[in-house]
């Protein structure tokens, strides 16, 4: 794991984001940018957020900077978060619950296997 981010409290579906997240788990920074840039789904713009975010935290403090063409996202998942509950008119004088729910999001970003040769970093485990 190179660096990591995560977004807490977003006010979308966790169910949604998952859909955004199948299309660009393990693949790269770069790509990724571009998938999400190019798609119509609204949960787009918040997991590129968080992405760029991951990849931010890569780079500082670091002396060579790292290419988005070399950093792969190694993990990204959306859990559930609190949801708010909410109640609107039913017939009959009832009232149904409406739950808004939230999402967070995590993701780590590792380096393709082939840019630690190139920098002459020996990965040890």
């Amino acid at each position: 794991m190179l660096a990591k981010a995560k977004a807490k409290y977003i006010r979308i579906s966790p169910r949604k984001v998952r859909l955004v997240l199948d299309l660009i788990k393990g693949e790269t920074v770069e790509k990724a940018n571009h998938i999400l840039d190019n798609g119509s789904k609204r949960a787009g713009g918040m997991v590129k957020k968080v992405i760029n975010s991951a990849f931010a935290n890569a780079n500082f403090g670091k002396q060579k900077k790292l290419l988005a063409k070399n950093i792969y996202i190694s993990k990204i998942k959306a859990d559930g978060g609190p949801m708010l509950m909410r109640y609107r008119a039913a017939t009959m004088g009832r009232a149904t619950p409406v739950r808004h729910r939230t999402a967070h999001i995590y993701v780590e970003l590792d380096m393709v296997q082939d840019a630690h040769q190139e920098n002459g970093e020996v990965e040890s485990k």
